[in-house]
């Protein structure tokens, strides 16, 4: 752990961690605290259950954040190789509860002191199998985390010492399964959804009991036979392969008693010869009633997926005027560079539109739902077919209550697709892309999620990443700010009205993760993490407060 900027003296520090420490048994997440706005903490995936990744904070804002700084950052460069895993980055959202950041790596979970970065504890856990690609973070209910393995086990620690309570297996990672998301908690029910691209599973999202960890219910994207949607399949056979992981943290409406989780791409990824129709509820937006996990309503942003698009990306929920009355929306920007706005409690979109242009893959809109129309000529064939590079990815996006504006991060590029396996029933991936196709560019773009109008967009330079990649996460702020990265190491505060930089900051890595702020003894703090390292940012003392506007 190092500290920059304004450092206090190292006895002050220590004293600090001390206090935090000592304080750590009686720390208990307030369950109302989930469902509103995050200030003095961040206690969920996203801050709250509505996925805009928004803060009411202000004082870093517009007028003085050129004044931020790097209060103290921590290393996890000393975790070494896990079973053959690369170098440590963090991909997962910490929570921040009561001074106490909790941060996790595959198979690992630390507890840290929110004022200076000090470790209080860790937690280990030793898999037998999955995926070391990532981990997205923990949830947390009253004093208890909950940590998913990537062998897809979900884990019940004390947030106090990191001692574990329960474990509960939900999938056999001899399957194929395996697990990356942050649980969600929504009232009593704990949701954990399971990964496995390009391999024979049927994905599913299970509701888990916080206290016991029994299985309250589970919904299967894929329907079994006779079920509504498996006509969408050539057969329950296939449907029961069809994969559709639910590897992202979605979001939870508490008055609607609904929750809205995007759906992955369906098996085989690029091979589709076997699974004609639009494989339903694949690469879709599905809203579940949280005590029961049917099947409320469901929107299929990218029927009969041939490119990898998974459709897990975050369903930002808000409320907007229209036509002087209150809608409950949801916004949400497919990783196929769909945009599409919906009123939630009917499921009827409002707005379905490309987000990027020349989209290769659709070839119109069903007039009765407003879902895209695939268009199969563009499916990956064995000479070769040219297809959009994944338009974004699983970083998330936000949504300002200040602007009124959708943010997320892009690609806009090509790239060749091809088809290996002609076979009528291919498996795994059956084909793929060839890298990029000319050079592909990175554009920060701010939408109005009513109308899709590009109000602003920032393009990145491409600086010796001619096949530049999606990312990082996004998050606006009541101080007219919004902050995400570039992939050039730097960290970049924009102004959300207009995309101007007001401040940025070089760091060794790439920004990885999503930032979170919270306020603590009087002091706005910023949190992110870039490669293997968490950088905590905020003001200097002495700076105002923020200005009235």
């Amino acid at each position: 752990m190092t500290r920059r900027g304004t450092v206090p003296l190292l006895g002050a520090v220590l004293a600090a961690a001390l206090a935090s420490a000592a304080s750590a048994p009686a720390n208990t997440l307030d369950a109302a605290k989930l469902g509103q706005p995050p200030v003095d903490s961040w206690p969920t995936h996203h801050g709250d259950f509505t996925g805009r990744r928004f803060s009411t904070l202000n004082q870093i804002n517009d007028r003085n954040v050129q004044a931020l700084q790097v209060f103290w950052t921590s290393r996890f460069a000393d975790v070494g190789a896990q079973r053959g895993a690369p170098q440590p980055v963090i991909k997962g959202t910490p929570l921040m509860v009561n001074g106490v950041l909790y941060v996790t790596l595959p198979n690992l979970v630390y507890a840290l002191d929110a004022r200076t970065g000090v470790r209080l504890w860790t937690y280990k856990w030793v898999d037998k199998g999955g995926h070391l690609v990532g981990n997205r973070g923990v949830g947390m209910y009253k004093d208890w985390l909950y940590f998913m393995g990537p062998d897809n086990w979900v884990i019940c620690l004390d947030s106090a010492t990191g001692k574990e309570r329960w474990r509960k297996e939900i999938a056999d990672a001899r399957k194929q399964y395996f697990s990356t998301s942050a649980p969600v908690v929504a009232g009593n029910h704990v949701l954990v959804g399971v990964g496995g691209d390009a391999m024979d599973i049927r994905g599913f999202l299970v509701s888990l009991d916080p206290e016991t960890g029994e299985e309250q219910w589970k919904f299967y994207v894929t329907p079994g036979a006779g079920e509504p949607g498996i006509e969408t399949w050539p057969d329950a056979e296939s449907a029961s392969h069809g994969g559709g992981g639910t590897w992202m943290p979605g979001t939870y409406d508490p008055e609607l008693k609904t929750l809205y989780w995007g759906t992955g791409n369906a098996n085989p990824v690029y091979a589709g010869q076997g699974r004609m129709g639009d494989n339903l509820y694949t690469a879709s937006i599905v809203a579940l009633d949280v005590e029961t996990g049917k099947l409320r309503w469901h929107f299929q942003a990218m029927p009969h997926d041939t490119h990898d698009y998974d459709g897990t990306n975050v369903p930002l929920i808000y409320t907007r005027k229209i036509g002087g009355k209150d809608r409950k929306l949801l916004t949400y920007g497919g990783r196929n560079g769909w945009l599409v706005t919906i009123d939630r409690e009917t499921g009827k979109p409002l707005l379905s539109t490309p987000y990027m242009d020349g989209l290769k893959w659709v070839k119109g809109v069903n007039p009765k739902t407003l879902e895209p129309i695939s268009d199969r000529d563009n499916d990956p064939k064995v000479t070769g077919s040219i297809g959009n590079t994944n338009p974004t990815n699983w970083y998330n996006p936000t949504y300002s209550d200040t602007t009124g504006l959708f943010y997320i991060n892009t690609v806009r590029g090509l790239s060749i697709y091809y088809l290996y396996d002609t076979s009528p029933k291919p498996a795994g991936y059956g084909g793929g892309p060839s890298g990029g196709l000319g050079e592909s560019q990175r554009i920060l773009m701010a939408i109005d999620p009513l109308t899709g109008k590009h109000v602003w967009e920032h393009p990145y330079p491409n600086i010796g990443s001619p096949g530049s990649t999606v990312g990082p996460g996004l998050m606006s702020t009541a101080g007219n700010l919004l902050f995400t990265g570039d992939d050039q190491n730097n960290i970049i505060v924009y102004r959300g009205t207009d995309g101007r930089i007001l401040w940025h900051y070089k760091a060794p890595a790439n920004q990885s993760n999503g930032p979170i702020t919270y306020m603590l003894d009087g002091k706005q703090y910023v949190v992110l993490a870039a490669g293997d390292t968490l950088y905590a940012l905020t003001l200097p003392d002495g700076q105002p407060a923020a200005a009235k506007r």
